[in-house]
Parts: structure tokens; sequence; C-alpha cells
């Protein structure tokens, strides 16, 4: 038959988010070091309330007022300029739905998060893609690339999936060059990685202007990926709106319960940092010591590197060779990466498995 329903054209056009794996070709389960999860789990506060949350046959809080009390009493935030999704992932393609349409730009640097694009096209817009500095956002080059039709600006800052990061200075050179009609969103999913003085200001900005909204996730560093939590703060209409049209109960009960929780237990989120800080730093300098093999790491603030394969050795055979050892890492050719993996920052005994897989490919390989 050909009287078929048929998709909107710009939803035929959109290729879909693949996650990272977690097991290799022939089955066998890996470690997981593609999917930026946290190594140290979840706080155990967070595990007692999400065992404690019996209410399977009861709808949850609609406007998760707890939850926003409790991100609010954390962060000195209003709650009523505070919404709740489905993770920051459902955050971000309200974002764009609710300010871009057809004939709409959607702005973001190349290299950025892969849900960006896919959120431009849900809603029928123009995904552009401004180059990148060294894999990093570069914010007169996004600038050049703003028109008239520009709607919404995405910035993930630190960046997914190259760990690149904008100072508080470049974030407010930022808005205060983009038009007041335009949506400056962004995104801080590894915001907790950062050390707490090198803030980028996202939040002081969403709290003063009009077009700033910053959205947050409980996937990362609150080990909080399973249960789908993310949030959004920004003046009252922008909030409002994404309330408009965000699915009614989007957040469970467990995970309203689960990351509330999460939230009282900040000397967690404190040792989460330091570990990741310490890890990362160290598989930074065990890679740069392979420079003379074609190996380097792109900057990171974030709870993973990106490591870039430059000599005889490639990513396509590194993948190979640490899916061997036991491990899943990311490879993005689909981002524009093929030369590229990213890699999680894992426990110390799975770091240093990874660092020593990696000096022993890249030493063979001359």
């Amino acid at each position: 038959m050909t009287n078929l329903p048929q998709p909107k054209p710009w939803i035929a056009a959109i290729h879909a988010y693949t996650p990272g794996k977690s097991s290799a070709d022939d089955g066998r389960p890996l470690i997981k070091l593609s999917a930026n999860e946290n190594p140290l789990g979840c706080s155990p506060g967070a595990l007692a309330a999400r065992s404690g949350s019996q209410h399977p046959a009861r709808y949850p809080d609609p406007g998760a007022v707890a939850l926003r009390d409790a991100i609010g009493r954390l962060h000195g935030i209003d709650p009523t300029r505070i919404v709740c999704g489905t993770g920051s992932d459902e955050l971000l393609n309200l974002a764009a739905q609710a300010y871009a349409g057809p004939g709409d730009e959607v702005l973001f640097a190349r290299y950025s998060f892969a849900v960006y694009d896919i959120a431009a096209r849900r809603c029928g817009a123009t995904p552009v893609e401004a180059p990148d500095a060294d894999y990093g956002a570069d914010v007169d080059a996004l600038l050049a690339c703003v028109t008239p039709r520009t709607r919404v600006l995405f910035l993930a800052n630190p960046n997914n999936p190259t760990g690149t990061f904008l100072p508080r200075a470049e974030v407010q050179r930022l808005h205060a060059a983009l038009p007041g009609d335009a949506l400056l969103v962004i995104d801080q999913a590894y915001a907790e990685y950062l050390a707490p003085e090198n803030d980028d200001g996202g939040l002081d900005l969403a709290a003063r202007h009009g077009n700033v909204l910053v959205t947050r996730t409980f996937s990362k560093i609150y080990g909080l990926a399973g249960e789908r939590i993310g949030w959004a703060t920004g003046a009252p209409p922008l909030v409002e709106n994404l309330n408009r049209i965000r699915g009614p109960f989007n957040v469970t009960n467990t995970g309203q319960a689960t990351a509330a929780a999460a939230l009282t237990d900040q000397p967690f989120v404190t040792r989460s940092r330091e570990h990741n800080r310490q890890w990362r730093d160290w598989l930074e300098r065990e890679i740069a010591g392979l420079g003379n093999h074609g190996l380097r790491t792109v900057p990171s603030e974030a709870n993973f590197l990106l490591v870039l394969f430059e000599g005889a050795l490639t990513a396509e055979r590194a993948l190979a060779a640490l899916s061997d050892a036991g491990y899943a890492v990311r490879h993005l050719p689909g981002q524009g990466l093929p030369h590229a993996l990213r890699i999680t920052i894992g426990t110390e005994a799975d770091t240093r498995a990874v660092a020593a897989t990696l000096r022993q490919l890249a030493q063979g390989a001359g």
C-alpha cells in the first residue's frame, strides 16, 4: 500500500540518538566507560530513599514540589523558577519546541551534544553548526552564525563529547552580544565536576535575564542516570512555557524522592568530584606520554577525556582492543570524530587498565 501515514520531512531527517554500548559485538558484557556514569555509584541516602518510595499505584506529584524546593535551597533559586524533566534531555527538547519551529534556526558549536541537532529537527527548525576552536565552542564563531532567524543557541559547558569549557567572561560575552529574542540555553550537565571557583556564571545569568535557561541533570555526578531526572531554571515566562508542554507526570515518585535525598549528600558530590579530578588528570598525563605515538587528549573539565588518535594507531583499532580487554568506550564517527574515543573516568583499577591497554597498543604501533 502507498496510502500510509507519512512523517513530517524534518522528522524523517532525524538520525536517532545512539547511546553508549555496554556489550561487545559478540554479546560479552563490558565495563561501561561509554556513558559518563559515576563510577562511585550514588549516595547511600539516595539509595535508601529509592527503596523507601512505595507508591507505584499513584501518580507522582506533577509539579515535583518537594524536589524543586530542595534544588532551590541548595542553589539559592526561587522554586517557582525551576522546572523538572525526564532527564535534562526532555528540557533541552522542550526549549527548542517552545521557541523554535519551521523557518527558525537553532545554533550550536561543532562537536556539541548530539541531542541539539535532534531537538532542532524535531520541531522543524534548521540546525546550524558554528565552527569550533580546537574541539571547543568559539564565541566569535557562534556570534558570526547568528541571523534574524536564530531562536535558540545551545551551549554545553562543559561540553559533551569533548570536555571543553568556556569561562565565565566568555559566556557573559556570548550572552551580551546575542539578540534579546534568541534563547541562550546553557547545558550544565557536567557543572558539578568543576571546581566551585570555576563556575561559568550561568545560574546568575538565568536569574538576571529573560532569555537564559540553564539545564542540569542528576545523571552524572549524582549517579542517578537510571532514574532520568533533570531540571532547568530561568525567568518565570521561560519556566511557564516549558511547563505548558512537558509531560504532566514526567518525574516518577522514586525519581523525585531519590533526587531530593541525593541533594542532601554534598560530601558524596565532593568525593566524586575529587575522584574524577585525580584520575582524569592521571589519565591525561599517561596519554600525554604517548604523544610521540600520535595520541593526545582535548583538555577536559568533565568526567571523561576525548582521546585523539593522530598517528599509526587508529581509534577503530583502539576501540576493538579496549573491547577485547573488557571495556566499552565511545566512538563517535557520526559526530565527525572518527579519529577519537571518548573515555569515561572510571574506578582507579579501570582507569589504570585502560591506560595500560592504550600504552601497549601505541608502543606496538610504532
